[in-house]
């Protein structure tokens, strides 16, 4: 196949990662971009199927730096870059019993210190905001009151929509079958529609992310996608649920959330497996549902509106992956988002795109996600 034009940088992955990097390239001048996405839309997988949250909370200290900077991207972005806000500050309600808890309160000093609003709350307090917790399950709460829901759909597309006015292109339902490597650099893509050669090979493929990677050879970088269930329903009548945050038990493991006029739920599950056009399990409904009966009986649903599944994928110390293959310059990857890479896209994308075009960034110490802490 003859080549087409050569770009400074193939993104492979048109999720929020791919996106977010394409548009801080831009915003530091690079152009000749191609971001090539598999399926037929852009966000299909990971970005379209997450509950689209910021939490500023995470028992991952690098994963916490990551989450306040995108935190501060979300609520005041570049002028004009979104038509919506992207954030709506409903709050993230974090319960928790026993060692869990204990472990939660070790952490406030350390979060308050970063910048980061929250309250201690008593199990009455909580019961005050989601009048359906039960007071058996919980010693207390934490309050992250500038925290709360994320207009997904927004995000990615505002991404999109400057990334292509400033030249990006976009193919969709086109798949990375190959990498060209020349003297141990990474210097263009096989695709299932043509070839192209480039400066940069950036791996934003999310669970897919260790495949491509394997199209190159082995790799001491293991990626691992975990499923994660999500069911909708709609709540007891008379019930006003539209200003609940989204509560998340810490220790029994489940999560609630409004949605779209009625309740989301999840029992916050995580099942290895390959990378897939994931499917909900039907026991892991049922589980969904037996959490809700012990821990929310007040809301228990008679029907299940909408069900769907996720992919999470994790390195194996749970940190991102950010930064150029230690055995393979010219490829770098932007992988590993663990299920926060909506949240932290403001500040992933631009630190990412600081290493690519300078080489260093100043916005974090990125040590703690170089792919070379496997080597």
């Amino acid at each position: 196949m003859p080549k087409t034009k050569t770009y400074d940088a193939v993104i492979i992955g048109g999720g929020i990662a791919g996106a977010s990097l394409a548009y801080f390239l831009t915003q530091k001048g690079m152009r000749d971009i191609l971001i090539l996405e598999k399926e037929e839309q852009p966000g299909y997988h990971s970005t379209g199927r997450a509950a689209g949250v910021l939490a500023e909370f995470d028992p991952i200290p690098s994963m916490v730096d990551l989450k306040i900077l995108g935190g501060k991207f979300l609520r005041n972005p570049p002028q004009d870059f979104s038509e919506f806000p992207l954030l709506r500050k409903s709050g993230i309600l974090l319960l928790a019993q026993g060692e869990i808890w204990d472990a939660l309160m070790r952490m406030i000093p350390e979060l308050k210190s970063k910048g980061v609003e929250i309250r201690v709350l008593s199990r009455d307090d909580a019961r005050l905001i989601v009048p359906v917790i039960s007071h058996n399950f919980i010693d207390g709460a934490l309050l992250l009151p500038e925290d709360g829901h994320i207009d997904v759909h927004e995000l990615l597309w505002s991404y999109l929509r400057h990334a292509r006015k400033a030249g990006v292109e976009l193919h969709c339902g086109e798949e990375v079958q190959g990498i060209k490597i020349e003297n141990g650099k990474a210097v263009g893509i096989i695709s299932s529609k043509d070839e192209y050669a480039c400066h940069w090979v950036i791996n934003a493929a999310g669970a897919w992310a260790q495949k491509i990677r394997s199209l190159a050879g082995s790799s001491p970088i293991k990626l691992t996608p975990f499923r994660r269930t999500i069911i909708t329903f709609n709540p007891p009548e008379g019930l006003d649920v539209s200003k609940w945050p989204l509560t998340a038990d810490q220790t029994h493991k489940f999560y609630l959330s409004p949605e779209s006029g009625g309740l989301l739920a999840s029992p916050m599950d995580e099942e290895p497996m390959e990378p897939c056009d994931a499917r909900p399990n039907e026991w892991v409904v049922a589980q969904t549902i037996e959490s809700l009966k012990q821990f929310t009986p007040q809301i228990l649903p008679k029907a299940i509106k909408q069900k769907w599944a996720g992919l999470r994928t994790f390195s194996s110390d749970q940190s991102m992956v950010i930064g150029e293959d230690p055995f393979l310059r010219g490829f770098f990857w932007l992988a590993g988002q663990g299920g926060a890479g909506i949240e932290t896209s403001g500040a992933v994308g631009q630190l990412a795109a600081d290493l690519i075009i300078d080489g260093r960034t100043d916005i974090i110490d990125v040590r703690r996600f170089s792919p070379s802490r496997f080597h």
